[in-house]
């Protein structure tokens, strides 16, 4: 029987640096979407929190932003900062698998760009204009829209204000 509860869960991560979005280019070994553009991002594993210690008496807090600084160190070895949350989507896989992914915002904090090849093979920094004329993965391109039009809003965290 199909558990109707257990979804991939994965995370986006739409970076700014000066005005401009980062893209990168999924590699051809791919099984989803080769060749195709998108923004760097990837899966929460119970890795990523189940042996650290909780924030509260029962919760991991920021578990995803976690999960993305991850994913971008490992996909593009950058780090980013102040993580925002954009949108969501769900889809169910030609594989047959659920997923959830959500979709966030950050700013460039440091680094350059190395990508790591069988996740990647090229990336650039485009303005919302220029991404366009890019190969996107259907409805990227509105996420960049719609990061571009929240660029202005107070960007925060949880954490304990105590």
């Amino acid at each position: 029987m199909e558990d109707r509860y257990l979804h991939e869960v994965a995370i986006t991560g739409i970076i700014v640096k000066d005005k401009t979005y980062l893209i990168t280019k999924r590699s051809a070994n791919k099984k989803r979407f080769p060749n195709m553009w998108t923004v760097p991002g990837g899966k929460l594993e119970t890795q990523d929190y189940m042996h650290l210690p909780k924030e509260s008496n029962d919760y991991w807090y920021n578990v995803l932003e976690k999960v993305l600084r991850r994913e971008i160190m490992e996909e593009v070895g950058i780090h980013i900062k102040n993580i925002i949350y954009v949108t969501s989507l769900a889809t169910i896989h030609k594989d047959g698998n659920p997923s959830l992914v959500l979709s966030c915002m950050a700013d460039y904090d440091s680094g350059d760009i190395t990508l790591k090849k069988d996740e990647n093979d090229d990336f650039c920094w485009v303005t919302v204009e220029e991404a366009k004329e890019y190969n996107l993965i259907d409805g990227i391109y509105d996420e960049l829209v719609m990061a571009e039009n929240m660029r202005t809003v107070q960007k925060s965290e949880w954490k304990r204000y105590n």
